[in-house]
């Protein structure tokens, strides 16, 4: 699998040095050779970093947001064969 990126990509200061910048598509050969360790370490990093960050909207820091999901809910499955077999008739 290849990804390919656009060919504008916005820049990204490096921390060695502030007066210079790198873009992401310098950036990815350098992840690609970190160990599986590192990467996930770096997942981390910049999931904090969005964490923190004011501009990820609707996201709100350390806000707990709940996924309704059908595990648990017993009786569901039914109520939804239910539901198809009564939409069945009336078509």
């Amino acid at each position: 699998m290849q990804i390919h990126f656009a060919e504008k990509v916005e820049t990204v200061p490096l921390l060695n040095n502030k007066s210079q910048s790198t873009t992401l598509n310098e950036i990815i050969p350098s992840v690609k050779q970190l160990s599986s360790i590192d990467k996930v370490k770096l997942i981390r990093i910049l999931a904090e970093d969005l964490d923190k960050s004011e501009s990820v909207y609707p996201l709100e820091p350390h806000k707990v947001y709940y996924l309704h999901t059908p595990y648990n809910m017993f009786g569901i499955a039914e109520m939804l064969m239910d539901t198809l077999k009564i939409s069945e008739v009336k078509t």
